[in-house]
């Protein structure tokens, strides 16, 4: 084994300690309060008060309820929506349009999205406008019983997470069926399916979905965990009295009355029962769904089903493009302008005096921002070329030594695990062996979040290398070192600046760790504009809101911009020259 083959099974088995290791650890951290060992507080014998106080509480299982029912129902949207518009829209060139249209959105942080939606949602935002615009309600008012964005059933939750949440499911499904060996399966089974007597529509449903689904399944299972738990999006626009789950959790774990720990830290287990049992729901979906498909395989094509589908998928889209398009327009106007009537579409007049407020105090916050993604995706992404490149001397089923499924699993727990259920336990363990270390307790929650993102980014591209390159640079005597830097590398110049683009994205987004981890020491441009969104002034908020977006959409936009540049040789030779003033 040469050292730079050293290198990569050391960078596989780190890739493996820097996601198990402080979930680990995190989990343990909770566990122990919540059973009442918390020697810090006085506390060394085992029970299960904090149990028992918890569900004393008759409101804490409305949380609970509340917690799995908008997760459940937003993962159910997600998912059908995608599957609907990947039908009507499957070997079309609409459906490369709405993979642009809806893109956008998967750069846009949780929180930025809540927002967002809360200048459109709210009693005074833009869509209660357009009501008053045809009558509905007096005074240029919103109705007196409209209920969003904080009504107690959750819909608000629901509808954003969906919104959120669609473009990721769409983009895995996406890269899935461009898989070559997926592309020869499903273009074999379509025409088939086709061809004895079904509609395109139809046979994505039959043939099609059965050989992607598998593949995304463990991405739409995230999701749900990710839904279930959730903070950013409930604490914005959900019910106060009683919060979502993860949100009391986070307020119990911040009181100052110490002794809500133990409560807290019961919760974060419940939450973890909460997530389980969604997930446990999904899988009988399943089930439900694979029982009546075989019923529904050997049925004839339906008229009724085509047009139902196709209405569908136009309402989807529709619904989309209107929501995006209020949602920018509502954020921009905001940052814009010097005062807003209840009754008018448009402010009643514009200014910059927002934008210079922010500009001239954002310069540290944009900084620690893109400092902290910055150096989180670089690491990330090293890493995992270092794994991919195991992956590819070794072989896919030998990964770190684990099986696919088990490594598909790990890559995926930091998604799974509810954060409230171990980013508490990571924080104390951090304090107790990392003191003093705010950044690099905040690089390790951060790169546990966006390793996962950055590698699936960069394993579709990595395994489609065509492993002829490698074998005629071995031939002509280049060792692993020299066909991984002087071949692989440039071939993979353009997935790699869109994977690190991603992991700043990522990175950007994260909320609950960079608020939790750094206790309001590191301040990043997510955690102001959710501070802002709790009481400031709507304008400044919509100012950050809008750098909030810019800055992963400015990163993606270079990583574009470059990617032609760098790839082509020639191109790549003038672009330095430029750089260098030859």
């Amino acid at each position: 084994m040469t050292v730079f083959e050293r290198y990569t099974q050391g960078a596989s088995l780190l890739f493996m300690a820097v996601i198990f290791v402080p979930i680990t650890a995190g989990v343990v951290g909770v566990i122990l309060p919540a059973f009442g060992y918390f020697p810090a507080l006085g506390s060394e014998q085992f029970n299960v008060q904090a149990f028992h106080a918890f569900f004393a509480q008759p409101s804490n299982l409305k949380m609970i309820q509340l917690s799995f029912t908008t997760g459940v129902m937003a993962t159910v949207i997600a998912v059908t929506g995608t599957f609907v518009i990947l039908a009507f829209l499957y070997n079309t060139t609409l459906l490369s349009r709405v993979q642009r249209l809806i893109s956008p959105l998967l750069v846009l942080p949780h929180a930025g999205i809540a927002i967002a939606l809360l200048f459109v949602l709210s009693p005074a935002g833009l869509f209660s406008k357009l009501l008053n615009q045809f009558g509905v309600g007096e005074y240029g008012l919103v109705p007196v019983n409209w209920v969003f964005p904080y009504d107690e059933h959750g819909v608000a939750i629901v509808f954003a997470l969906a919104l959120k949440e669609l473009p990721f499911i769409l983009l895995m499904a996406l890269g899935v069926m461009a898989q070559p060996q997926v592309v020869k399966t499903v273009q074999g089974y379509s025409k088939a399916a086709i061809m004895m007597g079904n509609s395109p529509e139809s046979a994505f449903f039959k043939v099609v979905l059965p050989v992607i689904y598998p593949q995304i399944r463990l991405p739409i299972l995230a999701v749900l965990a990710f839904s279930t738990a959730n903070v950013e999006i409930p604490l914005l626009l959900g019910p106060n009295n009683p919060a979502t789950l993860g949100v009391a959790v986070v307020q119990w774990f911040n009181h100052v009355d110490l002794s809500l720990r133990f409560q807290a830290s019961a919760a974060a287990m419940i939450q973890v029962g909460v997530t389980l049992s969604a997930l446990l729901v999904w899988c009988l979906i399943e089930k439900g769904i694979g029982l009546f498909s075989k019923t529904y395989f050997l049925s004839k094509e339906s008229g009724l089903f085509k047009h139902k589908g196709k209405f569908f998928a136009t309402g989807i889209l529709t619904l989309y493009a209107i929501v995006s398009a209020l949602v920018l327009f509502s954020v921009i106007m905001w940052s814009f302008s010097t005062y807003w009537t209840f009754s008018s579409l448009l402010p009643d007049g514009l200014t910059l005096l927002h934008w210079q407020t922010a500009l001239g105090s954002l310069g540290p916050v944009v900084l620690n921002t893109v400092a902290l993604g910055g150096s989180v995706s670089v690491v990330a992404v090293v890493l995992t070329l270092l794994t991919l490149e195991f992956e590819s001397a070794h072989g896919k089923d030998n990964t770190i030594g684990y099986s696919p499924k088990i490594f598909a699993v790990l890559l995926f727990l930091p998604l799974l695990v509810p954060g409230v259920a171990f980013l508490y336990g990571l924080v104390w363990f951090q304090q107790r062996f990392l003191p003093d270390t705010i950044f690099l307790s905040l690089f390790i929650a951060h790169l546990v979040y966006v390793l996962p993102y950055v590698f699936i980014s960069l394993a579709v591209a990595y395994r489609k290398l065509d492993s002829r390159y490698e074998q005629v640079a071995s031939s002509l005597g280049k060792t692993p070192w020299q066909v991984f830097t002087q071949i692989k590398l440039p071939l993979l110049i353009s997935p790699l600046l869109v994977a690190l683009a991603l992991g700043i994205a990522i990175s950007v987004a994260q909320y609950l760790p960079t608020l939790l981890v750094a206790a309001g020491q590191y301040t990043t441009i997510t955690t102001e504009a959710v501070a802002l969104a709790s009481g400031s002034s709507r304008r400044l908020t919509a100012v950050y809101v809008v750098i909030q977006a810019l800055l992963p959409w400015l990163f993606f936009s270079l990583a574009w911009w470059l990617s032609p540049r760098l790839f082509s040789p020639s191109e790549r030779l003038n672009f330095f020259k430029r750089a260098r003033g030859v």
